[in-house]
């Protein structure tokens, strides 16, 4: 005996949308987070330019030129 399989309409999955005050309330919660990372990125980036200098491995130059290879790459 053989069970017949029911075809009916595939079920649409729900798309749950984000209201206006839930996007506002995620961009807060981002913001607050780079807030958060952004001031240990930077002293970071700059004790390792300090080590780069200290060991003689880079010139003042040679951080100013990558600063400005970055700034270039951006625009």
């Amino acid at each position: 005996m053989r069970r017949r399989l029911r075809r009916g309409r595939a079920k649409k999955s729900v798309v749950k949308k984000t209201s206006k005050s839930g996007l506002s309330r995620r961009l807060d919660e981002l913001t607050e987070r780079i807030d958060v990372v952004l001031p240990e990125m930077t002293a970071r980036v700059a004790a390792l330019e300090h080590l780069l200098l200290e060991l003689n491995l880079c010139t003042r130059d040679d951080l100013r030129r990558a600063r400005e290879f970055i700034r270039d790459q951006e625009a």
